[in-house]
């Protein structure tokens, strides 16, 4: 099986493409092979990028632990960037399927790659019981939520995949290793639930860090910091355009109107080829 190791501001994933091969082993025991960093290729999981008839390419993604996760931002943007590097497609701009639907996505091209990648990641998805949470409010705004003895205010907010928001004075500081699986798998959360605390620096900038459901702490979540755009706006934290520090790097996010599209705006790698025994 040929792959690629690629990433989003070192949020990394295995990605295999099934536009010239086939795929003989159940992806979710695959992912968590190959994800492996010490016996494995190494990364936050496994990306097929396959045929579409609805788009220019389909994405598939599943996290280190086998589970399939709905949307990955850093890693559509990655997907694109494959597409348009390996010859799929030349569009610009370009449609991915995924499971939150069809996304579009502007290409930055320097010496004929992708360089950067803005993709429109939907509307946020503010009904609790679509998000989904038990968590009260529509959405949860600052909601209380009990873990591991210590009462957070969690804002809920989806972009496909759930998404826990927490806001804190420092967010070097913040417990997120001891937390963040307890929030992950807390009944609030009946799907279980992406994890991000953040650091307000400006109206318009914000760090902020993540445990990711299905994968521990990574370096980047992109549909994370689109989360973490809608909730600044909704608790009247941050503005519309929000520049996010992650761990691995920086994104640019816009949420123009409540009723809209958010924006996000960040770089894809490619970083090696290689081929996995069958």
């Amino acid at each position: 099986m040929r792959f690629t190791k690629m990433h989003g501001l070192g949020n990394d994933y295995v990605y295999v493409s099934l536009f010239d091969q086939s795929l003989r082993e159940d992806p979710a025991r695959l992912a968590i092979k190959v994800a492996d960093r010490h016996f494995g290729i190494g990364g936050d999981g496994l990306i097929l990028i396959m045929p579409s008839e609805r788009a220019d390419a389909r994405m598939r993604m599943f996290n280190a632990d086998g589970s399939e996760g709905e949307m990955c931002g850093n890693g559509v943007r990655c997907v694109a960037k494959f597409v348009h590097d390996h010859g799929i497609s030349h569009k610009n701009p370009i449609t991915i399927e995924t499971g939150r639907g069809v996304l579009t996505l502007a290409l930055e091209i320097a010496d004929g790659k992708v360089d950067r990648v803005k993709v429109d990641m939907g509307a946020p998805i503010l009904d609790a019981a679509k998000i989904p949470t038990a968590l009260s409010g529509a959405p949860p705004l600052d909601a209380p939520l009990v873990v591991g003895g210590q009462q957070f205010a969690v804002t809920a907010v989806s972009m496909g995949n759930p998404h826990a928001v927490i806001y804190v004075a420092d967010v070097a500081a913040a417990p997120l290793e001891q937390v963040g699986p307890l929030i992950e798998h807390h009944p609030a959360f009946p799907r279980r639930v992406n994890v991000h605390f953040v650091q307000v620096l400006a109206p318009g900038e914000v760090r902020m860090r993540t445990w990711e459901r299905g994968s521990g702490v990574t370096l980047a979540c992109g549909t994370g910091a689109c989360a973490v755009c809608v909730a600044g706006v909704l608790t009247s934290r941050t503005e519309r355009v929000l520049l996010a520090h992650l761990p691995g790097g920086d994104l640019l996010l816009e949420w123009p109107d409540d009723n809209d599209s958010v924006f996000m705006t960040g770089p894809a790698a490619e970083v090696f080829d290689g081929e996995w025994p069958a």
